[in-house]
């Protein structure tokens, strides 16, 4: 039951909320309702819809994976101060990915995710300050799994050298198995379940990761009612770890797009995080633009990226020839350039991480860019999308034949369908 009560903790105590204005405050004391939970309650349910995370004010909560089942983990901790369900900001009207319940009687503050959006718009310096503690909290996050695969790891070496038919050794390997699915999970849900809609577009967007989890991420995403952001990324290196810093920089490039800054002044932002956090010399290259829907211009930045293509209404396609940047996270100052280009009605811009052109065949031979231009030709008309990125893969699966994947592919697609006039 929600009931209306004054809060015991400040709110101006939550870091979260320490950039807001007093009068700001004060109305967040006064509107937000608390939630009185008995241990063991489960506030948060894996897989149902949310439109709130919560504050704690008193009392401790624990994060749970699977719960209820065979594969129940037990993920961390959430204290006074901290806050839990906050995953969802990232992508609104998503179910939860986890479960979350009090081990003692607990209040919490019930936050909609509504009001941060408003909170969002009328102070924008909160998106930095959320976007500190949503880094913090997945730095965290990626320590302990990367300490925990480790110890793993090295158990599951010794298990196969000395009891190599030994039923221990298959028990630890299903083990493993079921925590890197886990990881695959928490990865997959980070990025849209579905692609948003824009009057006189179309959009499409596939990603195959080369191990069970990958370092490419894409974005489809509002900005305002006239702007959709579209972002694609790499991370360098594969793996858990490379899948952690993609959450990480998924996260604040998401965060940090302000509709009142350049993708330039977004990507910045992002990277000073990235660059103070990152000691695993970890970085990942970005390509990050804004789609106008009035005009069709694509106002983006190449933070290391591979070149878009663009196929005119006349079935060309070409690279784009841009000026770029650094990538992000391993310098202080990427210098990045800010770049334009449309896409006409009838013409089809399809961004990719070089996962697509550098599989190879077993000659060794590379797809290479100016292959995909070509694929790109046969897709002239009016495919869809989707059916372009799916038409795509299938065609590098064909070229590579019994080839290995080695690389994450991720392909994005837009079509200006010449349906909205304005």
């Amino acid at each position: 039951m929600l009931v209306k009560t004054r809060a015991a903790l400040s709110l101006a105590d939550i870091p979260l909320f320490k950039t807001l204005p007093a009068d700001e405050l004060a109305r967040l004391q006064a509107v937000l309702p608390v939630h009185e939970a008995s241990a063991g309650e489960w506030v948060i349910e894996e897989n149902q819809p949310g439109d709130h995370f919560f504050v704690i004010l008193q009392g401790r909560v624990e994060i749970v994976k699977a719960a209820g089942s065979s594969e129940e983990s037990r993920l961390g901790f959430r204290r006074a101060g901290d806050f839990i369900g906050e995953m969802g900001l990232l992508n609104q009207n998503s179910a939860r990915t986890a479960s979350a319940r009090p081990v003692s009687r607990c209040r919490l503050l019930v936050v909609p995710y509504a009001e941060i959006n408003g909170l969002l718009a009328r102070h924008p310096a909160l998106a930095y300050e959320l976007a500190r503690v949503l880094s913090e909290r997945m730095t965290d996050g990626q320590n302990k799994t990367i300490r925990s695969l480790r110890q793993k790891n090295i158990a599951l070496q010794k298990a196969y050298d000395e009891l190599k038919a030994a039923q221990a050794q298959i028990i630890e390997k299903e083990k493993l198995e079921r925590e890197l699915q886990l990881a695959r999970e928490i990865q997959f849900s980070i990025l849209p379940e579905s692609l948003p809609t824009l009057p006189g577009y179309d959009f499409g967007a596939l990603m195959v990761p080369a191990r069970a989890v990958g370092g490419d991420f894409y974005g489809i995403f509002p900005l305002d009612e006239n702007r959709m952001v579209l972002v694609l990324g790499d991370v360098t290196d594969k793996g858990v770890p490379a899948a952690l810093f993609m959450a990480q920089t998924y996260a604040l490039l998401r965060a940090s797009s302000n509709p009142t800054d350049t993708p330039s002044q977004i990507l910045e932002r992002a990277n000073s995080l990235l660059y103070s956090m990152n000691a695993r010399g970890l970085f990942a290259t970005v390509i990050y633009g804004i789609l106008t829907k009035d005009t069709g211009d694509f106002h983006y930045v190449r933070a290391g990226h591979e070149l878009p293509i663009l196929i005119a209404p006349d079935g060309k396609a070409q690279l784009v020839d841009s000026t770029g940047g650094l990538p992000l996270g391993i310098w202080d100052d990427p210098m990045l350039s800010e770049n334009h280009m449309l896409i006409p009605p009838g013409g089809l811009l399809l961004l990719y991480s070089d996962g697509a052109t550098d599989c190879s065949n077993p000659k060794q031979e590379r797809f290479g860019d100016e292959a995909l231009c070509r694929l790109m030709e046969t897709f002239a008309g009016n495919i869809p999308a989707q059916a372009v990125c799916e038409k795509i893969f299938a065609s590098l699966e064909d070229f590579q034949q019994d080839t290995p994947q080695f690389d994450d592919v991720t392909l994005l697609a837009v079509r200006n369908t010449g349906q909205f006039s304005p």
